[in-house]
């Protein structure tokens, strides 16, 4: 029995070994044309052992450039894309640049510090009463995704009139949504995402047998 250990370090682990004995093997294949067909075959087949590669952006580079840094640079092939540089395989992206700016509240973030300054300079009206209530109400789900169990309205409400310093005002009947609510259209929405993701690549499956 032969063990993983005492095999040939894997370059890319997601596409298992039989793939990669399937590249090892198009490096041994002399005839041009023969080896272009079969580069085709492993092409195909990597698609379909890592469905993954279609949901990022021009997912069929992605996938020759994995070839060819699973033959180790040494695949001679006709591929569609320019033949990636193993000097580039490392290289680390640059560093985010994060802006020094302190979060009050950090379940809510920055982004709704400043989303709430925004509304702030709005001019009073409908449209900016409505955004009131949408921010109050986002806080609460927000709110919910960091601590279910510590979540109340007056905590919410107190929150709300900090990040606002008092300058966003409520309407006296205005009522947040209950946590039952929200927890059950957070659920039922992460249940659409699950069903859409699983309906494309069902259709993403079907596409690959019919072109096979």
């Amino acid at each position: 029995m032969e063990y993983n250990v005492n095999r040939k370090k894997l370059e890319i682990p997601e596409y298992g070994r039989n793939i990669q004995k399937m590249v090892d093997y198009a490096l041994t294949i002399e005839d041009r044309e023969k080896r272009n067909a079969f580069a085709q075959i492993i092409i195909t087949t990597m698609s379909q052992v890592n469905p993954n590669c279609k949901e990022v952006a021009d997912f069929n580079q992605t996938l020759w450039d994995h070839l060819h840094i699973m033959a180790d640079y040494k695949l001679d092939v006709d591929s569609p894309y320019e033949k990636p540089k193993p000097e580039n395989q490392n290289t680390k992206p640059d560093k985010i640049k994060y802006k020094n700016s302190k979060i009050r509240f950090r379940p809510y973030g920055k982004n709704i510090e400043n989303m709430i300054d925004k509304v702030i300079e709005m001019q009073e009206g409908e449209e900016k009463q409505a955004l009131i209530e949408m921010i109050a109400q986002q806080l609460k789900k927000s709110y919910l995704q960091w601590n279910i169990n510590s979540c109340d309205d007056a905590t919410i409400l107190q929150h709300f009139e900090d990040l606002s310093h008092g300058q966003l005002k409520l309407q006296e009947d205005f009522k947040l949504h209950s946590t039952k609510k929200l927890l059950n259209n957070n659920q039922n929405n992460q249940k659409k995402k699950n069903n859409q993701k699983q309906k494309q690549n069902n259709n993403n499956k079907n596409r690959h047998q019919k072109k096979i």
